[in-house]
């Protein structure tokens, strides 16, 4: 046991001591990627708290408050049109209890005249544009502007359809692919392997496993970008469970998590973008931005760019 511990403990020592060198200075390792763009407003479904979500006048708003990413998801229709919108069924959005790809585009019905903003429970958006909006639509009238465009399901034909629009487009390098689901991402992946793209849900903890271990210095990883809920929102704004004992716990346990700066720290020096969803309060502007992350993702690009105004360069040293 003695002989076992005379071996084990320096060599135990010497991992701990290169792992936390290299995860403090990970480009002793590690190339970093060099990101085509760098979002430090994004808009939630074109801002969903302040114009109807995902139409076209929500995104105008957004860019005319210079949003840095649009952040959508995409179904599609009968008639294999791609288009921007978050719910497959649209019960919620529209009040008719009918899927997407139940219907060709030109039988698509209008949004609501308001909308519940999901991450501010009772408060309602609206807005003069109803109509649902194609991908191509947006692509064609904001050429330059990233994106990130979330698929839900194995939908191989849509994904096909969203790489082979980002093709056109000519969009590879600002458009970013989404998904909770790491089977759906290697489809999306198969199918325009030149876009960058973000962790999935299982990535993402195996992640925060390698970084518990001390394994993540030692590792490549080939996402771009991290999008990641901001623990703090949980049981105030988000409410993942219909439990309220489990959003409390989920709120500590995923705090204790997940909020690291030297984790986010070590994943933006490796090039890798950190984004927080989705924040509609200063205060939590302001812990996302003093975690070290890039940038949020909010329903209130007012409110955003208001704040990153004000703090011009300072949100993002800290």
């Amino acid at each position: 046991m003695s002989l076992l511990l005379y071996y084990a403990l320096p060599a135990l020592s010497g991992y701990a001591l290169l792992s936390i060198l290299f995860l403090r200075r990970p480009r002793l390792l590690h190339t970093p990627w060099v990101p085509a763009f760098c979002p430090r407003l994004g808009a939630h479904r074109g801002g969903s708290g302040e114009r109807l979500e995902n139409t076209m006048e929500a995104m105008e708003n957004a860019m005319a408050l210079r949003a840095d990413l649009l952040e959508l998801d995409c179904q599609l229709t009968r008639d294999g049109v791609v288009v921007v919108s978050h719910d497959e069924n649209l019960l919620r959005q529209s009040g008719l209890n009918r899927d997407v790809g139940s219907l060709d585009f030109k039988d698509l019905p209008l949004y609501k005249e308001e909308l519940e903003v999901y991450f501010s429970p009772s408060h309602f958006a609206h807005g003069s544009d109803r109509r649902m909006v194609r991908l191509e639509d947006l692509f064609q009238r904001f050429p330059r502007t990233p994106m990130s465009v979330e698929v839900k399901e194995e939908n191989e034909e849509l994904i096909h359809k969203i790489a082979g629009l980002v093709r056109r487009f000519d969009r590879n390098e600002i458009t970013v692919w989404t998904s909770e689901k790491s089977s759906v991402m290697q489809k999306c992946k198969a199918a325009n392997p030149e876009m960058p793209f973000s962790f999935t849900l299982s990535r993402g903890f195996w992640m925060l496993l390698l970084y518990y271990l001390g394994l993540l210095p030692f590792v490549p990883i080939p996402e771009k970008f991290l999008f990641s809920f901001l623990p703090t929102i949980i049981n105030r704004t988000y409410f993942p469970f219909s439990c309220p004992g489990l959003n409390q716990l989920a709120a500590v346990v995923s705090k204790w998590v997940i909020m690291r700066k030297s984790l986010i720290r070590h994943l933006e020096e490796r090039g890798i973008q950190v984004i927080f969803w989705c924040l509609n309060e200063e205060s939590d502007f302001d812990v996302a931005f003093s975690l070290g992350a890039t940038g949020v993702i909010t329903d209130y690009p007012t409110a955003l760019r208001r704040y990153l105004d004000n703090h011009g360069t300072a949100a993002r040293a800290s």
